[in-house]
């Protein structure tokens, strides 16, 4: 293998472990916006139910007046 092949040979592994390193933290951004959201999402799951909850005794005691 002539020294020309082998040095385009490691620029290409260079390359590749830099874009799989930049591909690791781009996951574990990824991971870390997931894990919000899903905190985000239960918490306006909360906040509806409760709502909800609200709208529902509010029916259950119009009803009793009736």
């Amino acid at each position: 293998m002539s020294i020309e092949l082998f040095n385009q040979l490691e620029q290409k592994v260079g390359n590749a472990v830099e874009a799989i390193e930049m591909l690791k933290m781009e996951a574990e951004e990824l991971r870390e916006e997931n894990a919000r959201l899903k905190q985000e999402h239960e918490q306006w799951q909360q906040r509806l139910s409760g709502l909800l909850e609200k709208f529902n005794e509010l029916d259950a005691g119009g009803n009793d007046g009736a």
